[in-house]
C-alpha cells in the first residue's frame, strides 16, 4: 500500500488533554481498590495525586511544525508529533482496538516527568478521543504507575488503580457497539488496578485508531518532561475498521515520532514486526 509521508498538523488533544484527573475511586465497573502492601508510602502517594490533581483541566497543546525532518524515522507514512510516539490507522467506522504490554521500569529525578501508554479511538484528527491504558508519574524522585480511562471531552481522566508496577502484563482495548464505548484494562499482575466500563457518545468520530506513548500536557507548563521509561513493547494490536478486523499494518497507518521544536528526537517507534501487529517505542529524551 503506498502511502504519502507527511506532516502532522493536527491539535494533539488526546491523552491527557484535561490531565484534570479525578483522583480516589470512579464508578469503572469492576474496579478494585488498591491494597496498602503494594502500594507507595502514603504520604507521598497523596502527594503526587495532589500534584495531578493541580493540572488545569480542559487545556489542549497545539502541535507545532518543526523545520526539519526528525533523524532516524523509519516507515513509509512518517508523522512528527510533539507529544506523541507510535502508530495511528486513519479511515472511518472504527470499532475496536486493542493491544497488550509489559508496564515499563523508569528513571526519575527531582524533575516532575509523565509517560502514558495507551491504546484509543478517535483523537488522531477528531476533537472526540476514547481511551485507556497506564501513567508513570515521576514525583520528587519517586515513581507512581496508574491504570485509567477516558471519554473526551465527556469527562477528564479517570484513574482507576494506584498500584501497577513495572513488568505488569497489562491489556487494553476499547470496543465500540452503535454509540456505546467498553473500555477495559486488565492488569493480570495486579487485578485491582483492572477495570470495565460502558460509556456512551452519539457524536464520536471515529475516524481512527492508535496504539501511543505520550508526554502528557498541562495548563501554561505545556508538554510536560518525558519520563525516562524503559522501551515500551506494544503487542498483539488489533483493529476493527467497519467489518474488517485486522492489525495495525491493515489498515492505513502512520508511525509517529515524538519531536522537540528543533526536531531532537524523544522517542522513537521501532518498524513493525513481519506480522503487523507489535512494535516497540524507545525513550531518547525528556525535553
Amino acid at each position: 500500500m503506498h502511502r504519502v509521508p507527511k506532516l502532522l498538523l493536527y491539535p494533539l488533544l488526546e491523552l491527557l488533554p484535561a490531565l484534570g484527573l479525578v483522583l480516589g475511586a470512579t464508578s469503572a465497573a469492576g474496579a478494585g481498590t488498591a491494597g496498602a502492601s503494594s502500594s507507595p508510602p502514603s504520604s507521598g502517594a497523596a502527594a503526587a495525586r495532589a500534584a495531578l490533581g493541580q493540572l488545569l483541566v480542559g487545556w489542549h497543546h497545539t502541535n507545532q511544525p518543526v523545520s526539519t525532518p526528525a533523524s532516524g524515522i523509519r516507515g513509509l507514512s512518517q508523522v512528527q508529533s510533539d507529544n506523541w510516539s507510535g502508530y495511528a490507522d486513519t479511515g472511518s467506522g472504527f470499532s475496536e482496538v486493542a493491544a497488550k504490554w509489559k508496564e515499563p521500569s523508569v528513571t526519575c529525578t527531582s524533575t516532575t516527568s509523565l509517560a502514558a501508554f495507551w491504546v484509543g479511538i478517535d483523537g488522531y484528527s477528531s476533537t472526540t478521543v476514547e481511551q485507556g491504558g497506564t501513567l508513570i508519574e515521576c514525583y520528587q524522585g519517586t515513581a507512581y504507575h496508574y491504570s485509567w480511562w477516558e471519554m473526551y471531552p465527556a469527562n477528564d481522566i479517570q484513574v482507576v488503580g494506584s498500584t501497577v508496577a513495572p513488568g505488569d502484563s497489562i491489556s487494553a482495548s476499547v470496543v465500540r457497539s452503535g454509540t456505546s464505548y467498553t473500555i477495559k484494562v486488565t492488569d493480570s499482575t495486579n487485578p485491582a488496578n483492572s477495570f470495565s466500563t460502558t460509556q456512551t457518545c452519539s457524536s464520536c468520530a471515529n475516524s481512527s485508531a492508535e496504539w501511543i506513548a505520550e508526554a502528557p500536557s498541562g495548563g501554561s507548563a505545556g508538554i510536560y518532561p518525558l519520563a525516562h521509561f524503559t522501551r515500551w513493547g506494544d503487542s498483539g494490536s488489533t483493529v476493527t475498521e467497519g467489518t474488517t478486523k485486522g492489525v495495525i499494518s491493515s489498515f492505513t497507518d502512520d508511525e509517529i515520532t515524538m519531536v522537540d521544536s528543533a526536531a531532537h528526537v524523544k522517542a522513537q517507534p521501532g518498524a513493525l514486526n513481519g506480522s503487523g501487529n507489535r512494535f516497540s517505542v524507545t525513550w531518547k529524551r525528556s525535553t
